[in-house]
């Protein structure tokens, strides 16, 4: 019998969700339940139009705080939202799309604005999908991932980028950061992101195993999510 997690990560990537219009789509790569930034009541200032890009990379992030699911996703976007329109002058969320420990995506910045960051390296022609929690202290979900795996699946297929553009933003930013974290991004070093990815974009639904512990890397899995308030 499958456990509860393994049967929820099928479901969520086998799951046909309808496709949202845009430069590509197909029913074998469907647009996966993002939480719009109208649901999560977002509260974005103008962006200016010289700030506007072509996607040509899907850019991955682990927010580099330790989850402790003490606050629900929600807060913690609406949360950060504020903090960066505070603190840093950015008119949105720096992201395009936050994935919380459940698997939960939300909607960020319009995904034709550049996003915003604490590390300097072009940031024109980026997507930046980030998930809660810090990867090099602990472990993702499986339904974190999963919903990663499909997220950018989609934005590969709706953008029409391949897989190989996917990439972790230590990649983006040599040497200025260790983000995603060891933990996620071993699936990016190793060629298991794109693997799933790519499965993903010839319709069928991979198997997300995301494997032992490293050995010198965290153990503690990320821990549950809190009911959304």
């Amino acid at each position: 019998m499958k456990s509860p997690i393994v049967a929820a990560i099928v479901a969520l990537l086998a799951s046909p969700v309808p496709a949202a219009e845009g430069p590509s789509e197909s029913p074998t790569v469907p647009r996966p339940a993002i939480v719009s930034a109208s649901e999560w009541g977002s509260k974005p200032q103008p962006i200016a139009d010289a700030r506007k890009q072509t996607p040509k990379y899907v850019t991955i992030h682990h927010a580099g705080v330790l989850w402790e699911a003490k606050v629900a996703p929600v807060v913690f976007v609406r949360n950060m939202q504020s903090w960066g329109q505070k603190e840093k002058g950015w008119p949105d969320l720096p992201y395009h799309f936050l994935i919380a420990p459940d698997g939960t995506i939300f909607e960020g910045r319009p995904p034709s604005y550049e996003p915003e960051s604490n590390t300097k390296y072009p940031l024109s022609g980026n997507i930046g999908v980030e998930m809660m929690g810090d990867f090099g202290r602990q472990r993702p979900d499986p339904r974190q991932i999963a919903s990663c795996v499909k997220l950018t699946a989609w934005l590969c297929h709706h953008y029409r980028l391949d897989p190989a553009q996917v990439r972790g933003h230590k990649d983006a930013a040599p040497g200025l950061t260790d983000c995603p974290g060891k933990d996620f991004d071993r699936y990016l070093k190793n060629g298991q992101l794109r693997r799933w990815v790519e499965e993903m974009l010839a319709g069928n639904a991979p198997a997300i195993d995301p494997g032992p512990p490293l050995p010198d890397g965290p153990t503690k899995p990320i821990p549950a999510t809190v009911p959304v308030n």
